[in-house]
């Protein structure tokens, strides 16, 4: 009870507002939630809730406390400490685009598969809430990309956390890239795509394609190729200060144009460019949790996984 009393004083005291984002919730984790909301309202905090998950949510377990919610990025107030994105890594890409430029700090709980970017496990929801109350946590700043065009994609989110990509279609033949650093030639790429990856998804699509894995805090961007024509071609690691720009040549009008899990079709007469962003993601780890035991545990280094 005292250990209560101190949690909810600090919080009190803090006036602790947090938001929740979640792109949905299976059956089998209704108590994992009713958990979480009920260590978080014993601490006091104020919580803001999606709308769309908290339509689902207050049908599925007929939640009776009256919450705040909100839709946009917009609705997001400077008075929020956190947010906590419910799911795996998918959600978590999708709580960048809502964080923006705010600088609101990322926990993510991870209720999906892998979980690089959601590495606290819903086994870990006490410790987890203890440490948002008690602010004993670390925070990881993180690099993204931005995107320039000579048209406008993406709305107003032309960044990403983890990579770029450009794509051939479906089973279109494969593309020609010819890419640039700093307006320098590199290299043309006879492949079905290329990948720009930031040192956080080094993890990633990237490292699927034989991408090297990057230390977050390297300040380098990894190029690398979707199964290339020519198999001597290797993936590049660069400095992020680089501007990195690409020509297309395809059989067809239109390729694939992503960042994270968003896409555009888009044609070879664009002009494309990624650079460092000029402001950073927050996320939130526990102290115990660092970069080398996430990529031990994800990837199950020093494990015979055999049998």
């Amino acid at each position: 009870m005292a250990k209560i009393q101190t949690l909810r004083g600090l919080a009190e005291l803090r006036h602790m507002k947090i938001a929740i984002y979640s792109r949905g919730i299976e059956n089998n984790q209704h108590q994992d939630i009713i958990q979480l909301l009920d260590e978080l309202a014993l601490s006091g905090v104020e919580l803001v809730f999606y709308q769309d998950f908290f339509n689902q949510f207050y049908s599925a377990i007929s939640a009776k406390a009256k919450y705040s919610t909100f839709n946009s990025s917009e609705d997001l107030d400077k008075n929020i400490d956190f947010i906590i994105s419910l799911g795996g890594d998918g959600t978590m890409l999708d709580t960048v685009t809502l964080v923006k430029d705010s600088g609101i700090p990322v926990v993510g709980i991870n209720y999906g598969r892998l979980g690089f970017l959601a590495n606290i496990g819903k086994e870990d929801l006490i410790p987890a809430v203890e440490a948002l109350v008690n602010r004993t946590y670390v925070v990881d700043k993180r690099t993204l990309l931005h995107l320039d065009s000579d048209v406008r994609l993406f709305g107003d989110a032309p960044y990403a956390l983890n990579e770029f990509t450009l794509h051939k279609k479906d089973s279109s033949p494969m593309i020609k890239i010819h890419t640039y650093l700093n307006g320098e030639f590199l290299n043309t790429y006879w492949a079905d795509g290329l990948i720009v990856a930031t040192p956080t998804g080094s993890t990633g699509y990237s490292l699927s394609c034989n991408g090297p894995v990057v230390f977050p805090d390297s300040g380098s961007f990894v190029i690398t190729p979707v199964s290339p024509h020519n198999l001597n071609i290797r993936p590049i690691i660069v400095p992020d200060n680089t501007i990195i720009s690409f020509e297309v040549e395809g059989r067809t009008d239109g390729f694939l144009c992503t960042l994270d899990s968003r896409r555009e079709i888009v044609t070879k007469d664009i002009q494309l460019a990624v650079r460092k962003e000029t402001f950073g993601i927050n996320l939130i780890r526990l102290n115990e949790n660092n970069f080398l035991q996430t990529l031990r545990n994800k990837l199950s280094w020093g494990l015979d996984v055999r049998n």
